[in-house]
């Protein structure tokens, strides 16, 4: 299968930080690797937007009703009944599948470049690694997985676990 990731990069964090990778490759290797993981039957797209904490509100306020900033937002383009159940697209691929690429368009992932590196010194790790966390735990969000109850959080903190650990990165 193909994975097609689109992406818009701020790669500046406060003080004027920049990303010392790169951060449209790393976030393709783990839209790809969770996509194989879950089964995904289809080629398909990610739209990524890294951008900075006021984008970030606004958009929560303005999608979410939500008026405060966060680390990453999720906006799932399937309605998945079940977590990675591709059987909605199968049902009308005409509402999913990009007419002009043919790609399963799964939705987009919007991180708060800021938060990144404020939470990888928080959580003592590199910024690659909680670049990485942020983008793997959007994907699952974009295959249908969600952590409002403590089981299926325990099941999606597995999953991302287990996505960074076949590439390479653990938490330090």
């Amino acid at each position: 299968m193909e994975y097609t990731l689109e992406a818009e990069i701020l790669t500046e964090g406060p003080d004027g930080k920049k990303f010392d990778f790169d951060a449209a490759e790393l976030a393709e290797r783990i839209c790809g690797a969770v996509l194989h993981a879950e089964g995904c039957p289809y080629d398909a797209g990610v739209f990524l937007l890294v951008t900075d904490p006021d984008e970030v509100h606004r958009m929560n306020l303005e999608y979410r009703g939500i008026d405060r900033t966060t680390d990453v937002l999720s906006f799932p383009a399937v309605p998945f009944e079940r977590e990675s159940d591709f059987s909605a697209v199968e049902e009308s691929e005409s509402d999913y599948i990009d007419p002009d690429t043919g790609l399963l368009q799964l939705g987009d992932i919007v991180i708060n470049a800021h938060r990144v590196w404020e939470q990888a010194a928080e959580y003592g790790h590199s910024v690659r690694r909680e670049f990485a966390f942020l983008t793997a735990h959007s994907m699952y969000h974009l295959c249908g997985y969600d952590h409002m109850t403590p089981e299926e959080a325990r099941r999606m903190e597995k999953k991302q676990e287990n996505i960074l650990g076949q590439l390479g990165i653990p938490r330090e």
